[in-house]
């Protein structure tokens, strides 16, 4: 009996795999979520601030406003361009330049004088991620430059303060989030194709040719998940050695086996979880709606995005019966701070009894969706 039952386990999901190889569409998807939307993830948004173009109105024409101006160079900032005072508002209605430096005639000689000159600094807040984070590295430079030109030291400090970054000392933050899109595309791909192969069956009307075979509803869907599982689970294995590691160049500090042994746990619970609500949905574009209200959820309150620390204490209760809570946990551990199994058991364990509730809740689902 349970050899009859593995079997026809093995042969319904081949079935699904070569049905998997022959929609493009599908596959198009998966090879896109794990290469070109990592790549994109990772280098579409700067690592701090790149090329920002900065323009300075020199009225001082001192040494220090001179210093001043030279700090600003590459790769943080195009090479900086002086103009004058009444150039700025027409430079900066045509986009020309994000940040307009203006320092005032006899800046240097107010400054030796002690009398608190103001230097004027002009941006342009339409390009938002340049202008927050611009402001604050041009406020640096400049005090920079003029604490060294007045020769300002701590010397009375009994105490200096050295901070180093851990596995992160650059703060590159391309690298966060190249393994953040990886964790939200594999669960994103799970839910998705074994929802799509369900749907598809029903659609199809091939799901009652299923049912009039001697086979049962826990055998049509335990099929459907480790075929879904394995190619994912593949897809993911490969992504995270060659695009995130090697083209990408993100050091994977921890055991890249024990990472996709995580992958597996998770991918269990989330095509559960796609054979749920695959079984509520009707068609298609209802699995699509209901995709939107189950996964945001789940990715922006995992602790991918935002530290769960920061959120509210009842949002962190619930969100522990998540499975993404856990997988984000456990893949942080191993990818970036080198955890063993030691460290990453109890996520893993929670995997475990998550996605065994979510199966067992999913089969009598389905059982009654096909009665």
């Amino acid at each position: 009996m349970l050899k009859r039952t593995l079997k026809n386990i093995y042969y319904l999901g081949v079935k699904e795999l070569i049905s998997l190889f022959r929609d493009y569409l599908l596959l198009i998807l998966i090879i896109y979520s794990f290469s070109v939307a990592i790549v994109v993830a990772s280098r579409g948004k700067p690592d701090s601030l790149t090329s920002a173009a900065i323009a300075v109105v020199d009225e001082d024409h001192s040494q220090l406003s001179r210093k001043i101006a030279d700090d600003f160079f590459p790769p943080m900032f195009v090479p900086v361009k002086e103009i004058a005072r009444n150039a700025i508002d027409r430079e900066m209605d045509m986009g020309a330049y994000t940040f307009v430096l203006v320092i005032p005639v006899n800046f240097e000689r107010d400054l030796l004088a002690g009398r608190d000159p103001e230097i004027q600094l002009n941006v342009d807040a339409t390009r938002m991620a340049q202008a927050f984070t611009g402001a604050g590295y041009i406020q640096q430079i400049i005090d920079r430059q003029i604490k060294e030109y007045l020769q300002i030291k701590e010397k009375d400090s009994l105490a200096r303060t050295v901070i180093r970054n851990r596995f992160n000392p650059n703060l590159t933050q391309g690298w966060f989030e190249a393994a953040v899109q990886l964790v939200n595309n594999i669960t994103m791909l799970a839910i998705i194709l074994t929802g799509a192969a369900l749907i598809k069956e029903r659609e199809n009307g091939t799901l009652e040719h299923l049912l009039v075979m001697p086979v049962n509803a826990f055998e049509i869907m335990a099929s459907k998940i480790w075929s879904m599982m394995a190619i994912v689970l593949a897809a993911a294995a490969l992504s995270v050695v060659f695009v995130v590691h090697i083209f990408l160049a993100v050091p994977i500090e921890g055991s890249i086996l024990l990472f996709i042994t995580g992958v597996a746990l998770h991918l269990f619970a989330a095509a559960s979880l796609g054979i749920f609500l695959a079984c509520i949905a009707g068609n298609m574009p209802q699995l699509g709606m209901l995709l939107i209200l189950i996964l945001l959820p789940l990715q922006m309150l995992s602790g991918g995005m935002t530290p769960r620390e920061s959120m509210p204490e009842w949002i962190q209760y619930i969100m522990q019966a998540a499975p993404t809570t856990h997988f984000v946990e456990f893949s942080q551990a191993i990818l970036y701070r080198g955890a063993g199994f030691s460290v990453v058991w109890l996520p893993f364990l929670k995997l475990i009894l998550i996605g065994t509730v979510l199966f067992l809740v999913s089969l009598r689902r389905f059982r009654k969706s096909v009665a």
